[in-house]
């Protein structure tokens, strides 16, 4: 299973003709995508009033994961980790990379932050052949 960040959706959505394009199509075909909550209110905040309707109705089909307490213990450990080691991460992106820890999935990202967070062990990061 592959978790993919809100960068990759947005490089997609702006554009059918992104690199990443045909690789989230194919993960989207092979039913290999889980959409973090955050990431599913990021993509409707963004959206155009136009196109919140039809991009909700296309996210439904989505498996969603969501946060629980284990989720929060998780990234409080991560967070003194990640200091110790020199890192500060947003809250969002520790959420997104605790969900995938989480449920044992790869993250697909192209904010650096998460290559940051594999050296940490963190997470895994997936790379679309």
């Amino acid at each position: 299973m592959i978790v993919v960040d809100t960068s990759v959706w947005v490089s997609v959505l702006r554009s059918r003709e992104a690199l990443e394009a045909a690789a989230l199509v194919s993960l989207l075909d092979a039913d290999e995508v889980i959409l973090p909550v955050l990431v599913r209110v990021e993509l409707l905040l963004g959206a155009p009033a136009r196109d919140r309707v039809p991009l909700r109705r296309r996210l439904s089909a989505l498996p969603v994961s969501y946060p629980v307490d284990e989720t929060w213990t998780r990234i409080e450990t991560w967070v003194e980790t990640s200091a110790d080691a020199g890192y500060r991460f947003g809250v969002g992106d520790l959420l997104i990379a605790a969900l995938a820890s989480e449920q044992g999935a790869l993250v697909w990202s192209l904010d650096r932050d998460f290559e940051r967070m594999s050296q940490l062990k963190f997470v895994s990061l997936y790379a679309p052949h």
